[in-house]
């Protein structure tokens, strides 16, 4: 059975104690979340979790055969104009949804283990870390034991992060740009480079860089990288791969993603209203590889409608 940390009700309190002013994430907009008060995330004195589904569109390790034990929750510290999914992380509706109570976190989660579902995964968590850990607990007391996968843009707080060692069994970080004014423009994300590469090597120190499988092939324990490809090298992805082998090195998981397509507010802003072209990718592709990288994932061009998420189900 999976354990948690000794001192987690200490944890716990130490999470809560950054809601008040929230200083959760690199953000640090200050409000008292504790007492009602909403974040620049759109999240107040709970979490809202918008959809609960087995998900199929994450990297092969992570949903395996019977999906990922995706929890998407509502509100998001980033605001991207590409957002795929921006009706649950900007929408009008983040506000008005009603927060989870962490009994109903903890059954959402026994429900995806229910159902076959190779691990649990939070979706963009990074603004309600605290609330999503007590229902883990509460879970992991009742003998629910998959492992959790923290699915974020890397846009976190240290002091969060070192909370969550021995909490989180495998990172899956995004590593969105290497530019700071392309991510204020493109993500309302001040500092954004710094913070997301403190927060990826801290998220090494916890699990390392060598992935640890279980026996039905899917990661038990590990970090993956993920570097989502803009059209025009807005990402800047070629610019931070070789940063990337310098602070965690090449044996690290990166998996390389050509499934952008315009959607939100892309259509506003002339650089993003077109797909990666061929080029662009396989020029990124051919730096991973000149570069060392052995354990990259490729995906294929038409890779978009695959990787978008379904909340219907």
């Amino acid at each position: 059975m999976k354990r948690l940390p000794s001192d987690i009700d200490a944890r716990i309190a130490a999470l809560r104690a950054l809601l008040s002013p929230c200083r959760l994430c690199p953000h640090e907009c200050g409000v008292d979340r504790l007492a009602g008060e909403v974040g620049r995330c759109g999240a107040g004195a709970g979490t809202a979790v918008a959809s609960v589904v087995p998900h199929f569109g994450e990297e092969p390790e992570i949903s395996g055969v019977r999906g990922s034990g995706a929890m998407f929750f509502a509100g998001c510290n980033l605001r991207c104009a590409y957002c795929q999914n921006a009706e649950i992380s900007q929408g009008r509706g983040v506000r008005t949804m009603r927060p989870w109570t962490a009994r109903e976190g903890a059954d959402a989660m026994h429900a995806l283990a229910a159902r076959g579902c190779h691990n649990i995964n939070w979706v963009t968590p990074s603004h309600v870390v605290p609330f999503a850990v007590e229902a883990l607990a509460l879970a992991r007391f009742e003998g629910m034991d998959l492992p959790l996968v923290f699915n974020t843009s890397s846009y976190d707080g240290l002091e969060t992060l070192r909370l969550l060692d021995g909490i989180v069994d495998v990172w899956l970080a995004d590593l969105r740009y290497s530019d700071d004014e392309v991510a204020r423009d493109l993500s309302g994300a001040e500092g954004y480079v710094a913070a997301s590469r403190a927060a990826i090597a801290e998220m090494a120190r916890q699990v390392g860089v060598d992935p640890v499988h279980l026996p039905d092939k899917t990661l038990g324990r590990g970090l993956v990288i993920r570097l989502l490809v803009l059209p025009n090298d807005l990402a800047g992805v070629r610019e931070s791969l070789p940063l990337l082998k310098d602070a965690v090195g090449t044996q690290v998981r990166i998996a390389l993603m050509s499934q952008y397509y315009p959607t939100h507010r892309a259509d506003d802003e002339p650089l993003l209203f077109r797909r990666v072209s061929f080029g662009e990718y396989a020029r990124v592709v051919e730096t991973a590889d000149r570069l060392g990288f052995v354990n990259a994932l490729i995906q294929e061009p038409e890779a978009s409608e695959f990787y978008r998420p379904d909340f219907a189900q």
